[in-house]
């Protein structure tokens, strides 16, 4: 099996450009199941054969995740990447019957998007400290997220040759090397344009601080640039190093409890926002679908029904026949 999940993998990287990501949650996926294989079939890891794991001892090892307290999203997750390997191997004549055609998928109850209210998402972006280099970065970065519906990864890898400010368009990178442009709004033009100007220069020249020496304070910037590297990334951190998916969300976890919002919000809960709002003030579906950079509709029209339940919530407090 082995053989055939490296085979798999260099599969997924070279002919379907999976992300880094989804080859990461695949391998693991893989590992944990060979490791119940291993121990259901009484053989060594390495000597299982792919018709040796039929349905039956598939649905064993479903069970098993269920009793391991796994959610039945990750149960999913992990079925999909067995079928999806499973697909390959009957593809490739290794295997003459696909078993997992016989595994129904467990039941999935809909789970809507969280997202911010207009004015959460205004308070938000709009609680760095603009007279601080580093609140200048936050600002540009929430107004970013916000006004660009990005994920995290794509602002993660967003380059300075992405940007086009003067247009007010962006350059994305999306999901299997999917490129979109995606407009901004003059907010997030402005203040893009001003992190750039006037704060992004000084946390460049940091980069190349030797190891060992503190780390600057909070809005702090060292006086003369250091040679190094050169780096395009947009978003950088106080060491003048692109930024990270975590230090992103550490950034939001700041703001989310300097304006004392009482639930949990990650940096895809702005982009729920973004297409949330705009199916609220009557965008086109299939054009939110372009924005958000959705391959299927269906993903998009989740969001339609995030706007019907904020419908039935105005109507509920607003008529006064429907108030209790």
């Amino acid at each position: 099996m082995y053989t055939h999940i490296d085979n798999y993998i260099i599969y997924l990287k070279v002919e379907k450009n999976a992300s880094p990501k989804t080859i990461e949650s695949y391998q693991k996926d893989f590992f944990r199941g060979l490791d119940f294989f291993a121990a259901f079939l009484h053989k060594e890891d390495h000597a299982i054969l792919p018709s040796e794991i039929d349905h039956r001892v598939f649905r064993h090892y479903l069970a098993f995740l269920n009793e391991q307290g796994l959610a039945r999203t990750s149960i999913a997750r992990h079925l999909a990447a067995w079928r999806s390997l499973y697909r390959y191997l009957l593809r490739e004549g290794i295997i003459g019957d696909n078993p997992l055609t016989r595994i129904a998928s467990p039941r999935l109850g809909r789970k809507l998007p969280q997202f911010l209210f207009e004015d959460e998402a205004q308070a938000l972006v709009e609680a760095p400290d603009l007279s601080q280099p580093l609140g200048l970065r936050d600002r540009a970065l929430l107004e970013t997220l916000y006004a660009g519906g990005l994920r995290i990864s794509e602002l993660v890898s967003l380059d300075t040759g992405n940007l086009d400010l003067a247009a007010g368009y962006i350059r994305i990178t999306g999901k299997r090397s999917k490129e979109r442009m995606v407009p901004l709004g003059s907010k997030a033009v402005e203040a893009l344009t001003k992190y750039l100007r006037e704060a992004r220069p000084g946390l460049l020249a940091n980069r190349n601080r030797k190891k060992g020496r503190q780390a600057p304070q909070h809005g702090e910037l060292p006086a003369m640039p250091l040679p190094g590297k050169l780096n395009n990334a947009v978003f950088l951190n106080r060491w003048g190093t692109r930024l990270s998916s975590r230090g992103i969300r550490k950034i939001i976890d700041k703001y989310v409890e300097k304006i004392s919002l009482e639930r949990k919000i990650s940096p895809h809960t702005l982009r729920h926002s973004f297409a949330t709002h705009l199916l609220n003030a009557g965008a086109d579906l299939r054009l939110v679908q372009e924005l958000l950079g959705h391959t299927r509709l269906t993903s998009t029209q989740l969001y339609t029904h995030v706007s019907s339940e904020r419908l039935k919530q105005v109507y509920r407090k607003s008529h006064p026949r429907a108030k209790e």
